[in-house]
């Protein structure tokens, strides 16, 4: 078994960890429950670009128990958590390529050992290993039937290639699942995103002015969790009916250059370029922290900043102090990618379960309909989306009500009115 992680010896803690979240993450549970008894993967070998944390290894080994032949690498630099990529090839015998704070080359180099497996299925976060096989083409490429996309940015890059006729198979969006983005990106992104600041700084966050660039899921959770925290929340929105929606959800509403001026906390999370640039950093306050939890680090023209500083130098972990000509500091945390999973542990497991159900449900959906689709992108069929829902109310003791004959009845008539 080949691999590439920091140190075999961080395996037995790993392992505590991965059992630690596994005992939080029941839906997935029963599916690798089910997929080790019928062995519905058997011979499939898939290529997983994905966060290398606890909750990602409980799926690996859900896919293997499938009887998949699984191998990891990391979709971020610096997301990987090293002791569950040891316990992953130690314990359980998966094959990662993924060291935590890996330069860009070695991060390509461990995409393209996950794609030496020929892969028939791809699992991406982020669109890396997907966009990386179609420029590899040929023999690699033809080979794949099917693959899945965990996050926004990476649903946005592969309906581009769709769009332009390039994308080679059929991807199923696993961000647009009601069971994952509803609650993994709000709930999931909004605690994760506190907990990766407040670890990386151990700022007061109550009474701060706290800015979201974005009012999607992502930055509607960010919101809710920064005004828990008593922060006094500014939106700043491109899209009229996300800002109409903040502003009537309570938040202050305004643009990014009048926010930079009040600003103390700073969290990009719209999954495009050059959010905060330099005329923003030239408006900013002395000791503005400036975080994203977007997935790649381009929403912050960190190019810009290099540019603009005088001196540069690490004053914390995940923390870096940029000392501009007049004197005035900014904190760029995590080298501007992923706060969430750079300076803190990710998602809680509890929600990163129903997220990574799609996942392993989305593998054996396209396992057995990849033929009759089309080279486009997919949502997660309803009937999945919703059978997770039950999944994981049930998990928590909770019943709800079923519709009776006749209320369906209704609801599918249009005779009776008023």
């Amino acid at each position: 078994m080949k691999y590439d992680v920091k140190d075999l010896k961080l395996a037995d803690k790993g392992k505590l960890r991965i059992e630690w979240a596994e005992a939080q993450m029941p839906v997935l549970r029963k599916i690798r429950e089910d997929f080790s008894k019928d062995k519905s993967l058997a011979g499939l070998k898939i290529a997983a670009c994905l966060h290398v944390t606890t909750e990602t290894a409980n799926l690996m080994i859900t896919l293997k128990e499938g009887g998949a032949d699984v191998v990891l690498t990391a979709s971020n630099p610096l997301s990987t958590q090293d002791d569950v990529a040891a316990a992953l090839v130690k314990h359980y015998g998966i094959s990662v390529f993924a060291i935590k704070g890996e330069d860009d080359k070695t991060y390509y180099q461990h995409i393209d050992a996950a794609l030496s497996i020929r892969p028939r299925i791809t699992m991406d976060d982020g669109a890396d290993l997907v966009s990386t096989l179609h420029r590899k083409g040929g023999e690699l490429l033809s080979n794949v039937i099917g693959g899945t996309e965990e996050t926004t940015t990476g649903v946005i890059r592969l309906r581009a290639m769709a769009n332009d006729g390039v994308l080679a198979y059929p991807i199923i969006a696993v961000n647009d699942a009601y069971t994952k983005h509803l609650f993994d990106n709000r709930y999931g992104t909004g605690q994760s995103t506190i907990d990766g600041i407040l670890r990386a700084t151990n700022y007061l966050i109550a009474g701060s002015y706290f800015v979201v660039a974005g009012y999607g899921w992502c930055g509607r959770g960010v919101a809710m969790r920064a005004r828990g925290a008593g922060a006094k929340v500014i939106i700043t929105e491109t899209d009229p009916l996300r800002a109409l929606e903040a502003n009537m959800d309570g938040y202050m509403v305004m643009k990014m250059e009048d926010a930079a001026r009040i600003g103390d906390i700073f969290v990009t999370v719209t999954g495009d370029k050059h959010v905060l640039r330099k005329e923003h950093f030239l408006a900013m306050k002395d000791g503005a922290i400036v975080a994203n939890s977007g997935h790649f680090n381009v929403e912050i023209d960190i190019p810009a900043l290099e540019e603009m500083a005088v001196s540069k130098r690490k004053v914390r972990d995940f923390v870096d102090e940029y000392t501009l000509e007049d004197g005035r500091r900014i904190y760029l945390l995590a080298e501007g990618r992923l706060v969430n999973l750079s300076a803190a542990e990710g998602h809680p497991a509890s929600v990163m379960d129903m997220s990574f159900a799609n996942q392993a449900l989305s593998v054996l959906y396209l396992k057995e309909n990849a033929q009759n689709l089309e080279k486009k992108v997919y949502r997660v069929p309803e009937e999945i989306d919703k059978r997770i829902a039950r999944m994981k109310l049930e998990s928590l003791g909770i019943e709800i009500d079923e519709l009776t004959e006749e209320q369906k009845e209704y609801l599918t008539s249009w005779e009776e009115g008023t």
